[in-house]
């Protein structure tokens, strides 16, 4: 059988920036030891799978490991996908997931995800997470993730994670969010996850349902501009809407093509 595959750079400009998802349109939904290999096989940090249903679309995330109950980047791909490349008809798309019904808009190619929120609160640090910093926080909390805040961006540029250390931790299925003010945006972080094939999420807009709430409170600002500090960078327009956030990017076609399941 054969499927189509795009894979989209999202919450960026340009390609080679943001951050790479796949899409894989369905009928039917294949096994999940079928989506899991597709995931694999697609090599990127998540690929996103959906079958169109009337007014809602059913969409799934994978990551390479297990399947998700929130992913941002391969969320605004998929959107991407439908609106850009298969002229889908709405202005509104809502998606039915794991993390309930959620919406997306888009305004002269800027995407908007209407995401849960998830304020993060004060927690202990666990020691292998403390051991395989090179730079420890000024604060630590924790939401699904773990959000270490930390006094200035070139803190943020600078962390190195020692991997044999990480990886011994099982956050099932979170990671650790990095984060300070940013110098030329309202906030920066970064997002790393242990035991994955992809240590460093290059730009992950789930991890914005824990820092907007944060930042919004201690920036006074309800809206923000953000980036992810990856080797690809990535850009967010971020906006506090209590118990929904909005997170907001454009995203770019790397490839089109097809795959055969037999």
């Amino acid at each position: 059988m054969k499927y189509n595959l795009y894979q989209i750079d999202a919450f960026t400009d340009k390609i080679f920036g943001g951050n790479p998802a796949c899409v894989v349109p369905l009928k039917n939904w294949l096994p999940d030891d079928i989506l899991l290999k597709i995931t694999k096989e697609n090599a990127v940090a998540e690929t996103a799978f959906y079958i169109e249903n009337k007014n809602k679309i059913h969409l799934r995330w994978f990551t390479p490991e297990f399947e998700m109950d929130l992913c941002g980047h391969a969320t605004l791909a998929t959107a991407y996908v439908l609106k850009t490349i298969l002229n889908y008809p709405k202005d509104q798309i809502i998606f039915e997931t794991l993390s309930g019904n959620l919406s997306v808009t888009v305004d002269n190619g800027l995407f908007t995800l209407d995401f849960p929120s998830r304020k993060p609160v004060l927690a202990q640090l666990p020691q292998l997470i403390r051991e395989s910093l090179n730079i420890q926080p000024k604060y630590i909390l924790k939401a699904r993730d773990y959000v270490l805040v930390y006094e200035k961006e070139q803190d943020i540029k600078n962390i190195v994670i020692n991997r044999q250390i990480f990886d011994q931790i099982n956050l099932d299925p979170g990671g650790v969010i990095v984060t300070s003010r940013g110098e030329n945006c309202d906030f920066v972080s970064r997002f790393f996850t242990p035991q994955a094939s992809i240590l460093e999420d290059p730009v992950t807009g789930s991890a914005h349902c824990s820092l907007i709430p944060y930042w919004s409170e201690h920036l006074n600002k309800k809206k923000m501009a953000a980036m992810q500090l990856s080797k690809r960078q990535g850009n967010l327009i971020c906006e506090d809407k209590g118990e929904r956030v909005w997170i907001s990017g454009k995203a770019k076609t790397y490839s089109i093509g097809s795959i055969w399941i037999k």
